[in-house]
């Protein structure tokens, strides 16, 4: 896609990291979503509720919120690690690329693998990498993208730019694709810039994230996320399909998710977006 113009969605993570303590479902989500200025959501296997089983429906109800569908996020108990469990990764893959066929040229996220038991190093990174291009290539026939989004916690894999090199090393770069998370990038100590650019050709959406000098999550504009340039790097990638997806997890947010969003928002806003 490279430059044009941005559309700026919302993730649900914001709603899905209080527990318990949000009982509300899909059109809930929705409803906040629009209210708060987004054009798009990416949902979670985990938020999608009773939608699972009826796209045509979900689409409807996007449609009557004035919203579309950014890409679709799963993760596995596995931390794509296991290999015991890959068929059954792979069967939840399918089971999620054809829901999202519905919506065409939306993306499948795979969330970011981790080291869930014990084994050599090494072979954890083989076993998450098979899935991974194993779970694109199912995506290649079903007309679906697969992507890849790292994290920086929960025992994760992708810890610092060396082990960033060698997982994209075993990843088909034509097929597996990237969601780079800026605030991700950040609590691991990577370079942001420089990470984008060299990766820059496995670009397909980005989720935007801020954290402070020391890793707390914070909104956006008050960390040290140079947003400018991020999304000067990512319009600049030939597979960017244009979504900057806003992921809120600070404590403003555990507090009212829908005003941080709003919030979220209304920063973009000032910056022209």
């Amino acid at each position: 896609m490279g430059a044009g113009v941005l559309k700026i969605g919302c993730q649900t993570f914001t709603w899905e990291m209080l527990g318990e303590r949000w009982s509300q479902g899909p059109d809930a989500l929705l409803r906040a979503i629009a209210d708060g200025g987004y054009r798009g959501i990416e949902i979670t296997d985990t938020m999608i509720g009773d939608y699972a089983d009826r796209p045509d429906d979900f689409a409807a109800e996007l449609d009557a919120h004035g919203l579309e569908l950014a890409a679709f996020a799963f993760g596995s108990d596995s931390g794509f690690t296991r290999r015991e469990a890959i068929d059954r990764d792979l069967d939840t893959t399918a089971r999620w690329l054809e829901f999202t066929a519905r919506f065409p040229g939306v993306p499948v996220a795979l969330g970011s693998a981790t080291i869930v038991s014990e084994g050599p190093l090494e072979e954890k990174f083989e076993i998450a990498a098979e899935l991974y291009n194993r779970a694109a290539a199912l995506g290649v026939a079903a007309g679906v993208p697969v992507a890849v989004h790292p994290s920086s916690h929960h025992g994760t894999l992708l810890s610092d730019r060396a082990d960033y090199d060698r997982m994209f090393g075993l990843l088909d770069a034509d097929t597996v694709g990237w969601v780079p998370d800026t605030g991700h990038i950040l609590r691991g100590g990577l370079d942001l810039p420089d990470t984008l650019r060299t990766y820059r050709s496995r670009i397909r959406y980005v989720h935007l994230k801020d954290v402070d000098e020391c890793g707390r999550w914070t909104m956006l504009g008050a960390g040290c996320c140079d947003m400018a340039a991020v999304i000067d790097i990512a319009r600049q990638a030939p597979r960017f399909n244009g979504w900057i997806v806003v992921e809120e997890e600070s404590a403003q947010a555990a507090a009212d998710p829908a005003g941080a969003v709003r919030a979220n928002r209304a920063t973009l806003s000032r910056l022209g977006h």
